[in-house]
């Protein structure tokens, strides 16, 4: 398995997708795919290939995810033809007060700390198996453990994460030994081991998940969060147990869209963005053009405003229903067109906008302000995309964001806490603290239908409340086709001072048109891994034959069996 840094680092750049397949899968990580695929060609199915690989996912990439995260999952099972969600993500007793272990730095969310949250990774992982598991809990953690033994390589993306999340992982003793073992950061190319890892999932092998959940780990986890003054009880662990939901449906322009239900945002907020597409007429713009760009930046911003007031339906009856109601969203469309100006603005933009406001020298009309990153987007998550030969899809986020202690260890596990929003207002993570509540995140887990079967799933780690919709509009509004539709420059929501944040690539004309209309644009880099790192596999109508796409913003691997 072990063939050196070739074999396995794939840096971010262009991504050739992989067709004419039986079965298909899609990840982050050359790693993770390959366990997908050889779970796959054992006989596993596409749940077995996605618990191996979300295992094997936090043991190479614990930059992105871990064993005590959030998992989310959407499952269509084709034997039946009914979809399921599973709904594991993060949750906070109670009965026991907030504990924020780091200070307030800027690593990702500016000023705001994380804050201790109960994991919801590893009974996500039971509650999947026990449902629609085949094989073995030695084997779905056989390469969990050999990689974390013997180490992956250090890709410079992932390097550059980890100096990126410095201020929170290396705050105390147990983080910089985890990430500097010998006193310094294992250089690129050279084998990361996490030897206390192995350990901890040598005993999920021999006991399964509940060896995380209720036995030897969680007891430290339970000592560990009590030693730092977040008193809870080994009973909380195992308090909020996962939870099986009727996916959030939409119908638009003849295909059926499948998303995650509440707690989970992301349906919700689909449903109102392609109501205001459908009114305002998106599909008659051109894609890129300033026009597309402004209606997009608008009508984020006025979609996350409502959706991120949702939460856990345990704790308020939403009115989902009048946030999807086609009646809203066409004012809201009109909304949109009365934004647009009659008059040039461009002297408007130079005046007020920039790093001097009065006096600032605006670029040459077409170019784009740099941009400060504001606002970050998360820390970290990882996408899996999975078709198995018996038609069965799968799409599972999987994070080391909302769940454990932040910048604890704990048996190998490397964890970062929530970001969540207690306000019940705005903000992509948010929470009330209820018996049985769930955080509310962005997930973008997606499955789209055509006449009753699977078309195309997808889903994204790095700002899904922005990017999930950009993309499945260049694919249904659009008609692009899936590596142009993912190669597309991607925008953050349009920001309280009226810019633009978008990845620079925008066409010049583009840009000088935005700014006529009020809007600064301001350039991230051209392909930005913040961005996202979509994962999708699509199915041929005519041959029933199997496509998987990966981003080029990440280090993506799409592959599968071949027909």
């Amino acid at each position: 398995m072990q063939d050196g840094p070739d074999r396995w680092i794939r840096n971010p750049g262009p991504k050739k997708p992989a067709s004419n397949l039986l079965a298909a899968c899609s990840t982050d990580n050359s790693i993770v795919t390959q366990t997908i695929l050889d779970v796959l060609k054992e006989g596993g199915n596409a749940i077995d290939a996605v618990i191996a690989g979300a295992m094997v996912q936090a043991a190479v990439e614990p930059f992105m995810t871990n064993h005590a995260g959030t998992v989310t999952c959407l499952y269509y099972e084709a034997a039946t033809g009914r979809r399921y969600q599973l709904d594991s993500a993060g949750f906070l007793p109670h009965d026991v007060g907030l504990v924020r272990t780091v200070p307030a730095r800027s690593y990702g969310w500016g000023a705001i700390p994380p804050v201790c949250c109960l994991p919801g990774f590893m009974p996500g992982m039971k509650a999947l198996h026990e449902r629609f598991g085949t094989m073995g809990w030695d084997r779905l953690t056989r390469d969990a453990i050999e990689w974390a033994e013997e180490g992956h390589y250090v890709s410079s993306h992932e390097y550059a994460v980890n100096i990126w999340l410095k201020d929170l992982y290396f705050y105390f003793p147990e983080g910089r030994k985890f990430y500097m073992p010998d006193g310094h950061m294992v250089p690129v190319g050279e084998r990361f081991r996490l030897p206390d890892l192995a350990k901890t999932l040598r005993g999920v092998a021999a006991e399964g998940p509940d060896y995380m959940i209720t036995g030897p780990w969680a007891r430290d986890f339970v000592a560990r969060a009590n030693a730092l003054g977040w008193n809870i009880e080994l009973r909380h662990l195992r308090q909020t147990p996962p939870r099986w939901l009727e996916p959030h449906t939409f119908h638009h322009r003849g295909l059926e869209v499948v998303n995650l239900a509440l707690p989970q945002q992301q349906g919700a907020l689909l449903k109102f963005m392609f109501g205001v597409f459908e009114h305002i007429g998106l599909r008659d713009f051109e894609p890129g053009s300033a026009e597309h760009l402004f209606i997009m930046g608008h009508a984020l911003r006025l979609g996350l405003y409502h959706t991120c007031m949702l939460g856990d339906p345990l704790v308020s009856d939403y009115a989902v229903d009048a946030i999807g109601d086609s009646a809203f969203h066409r004012a809201h469309a009109k909304i949109i067109r009365g934004l647009m100006p009659k008059v040039d603005l461009s002297e408007h933009v130079r005046i007020t906008k920039g790093p001097g406001v009065i006096g600032h020298k605006m670029l040459d009309a077409g170019e784009m302000e740099a941009s400060d990153g504001s606002p970050k987007p998360s820390i970290g998550s990882c996408e899996l995309s999975i078709v198995d030969r018996d038609g069965n899809w799968v799409q599972l986020l999987n994070t080391m964001q909302t769940g454990g202690i932040p910048g604890a260890v704990v048996g190998g596990v490397l964890m970062s806490g929530t970001h969540a929003n207690f306000s019940g207002l705005t903000g992509f993570i948010g929470a009330r603290i209820a018996p049985g509540a769930r955080l509310r995140q962005p997930v973008g887990s997606t499955i789209v239908f055509r006449d009753g079967q699977p078309y195309f799933s997808l889903g994204t780690p790095g700002s899904p409340h922005s990017t999930v919709s950009q993309v499945m509009a260049n694919l249904i509004e659009f008609d692009l086709d899936p590596v142009t539709a993912i190669d597309a420059p991607r925008m953050l929501v349009l920001a309280e001072d009226g810019s633009l944040t978008i990845e620079d690539r925008v066409s010049p004309q583009a840009a000088a048109k935005l700014t006529s209309m009020g809007i600064l644009p301001r350039a991230l880099a051209p392909y930005d891994w913040q961005m996202g790192s979509f994962q999708m596999c699509m199915r041929d109508v005519e041959t029933g034959l199997l496509t998987a796409f990966a981003d080029p913003r990440r280090c993506g691997v799409a592959d599968g069996i071949p027909a």
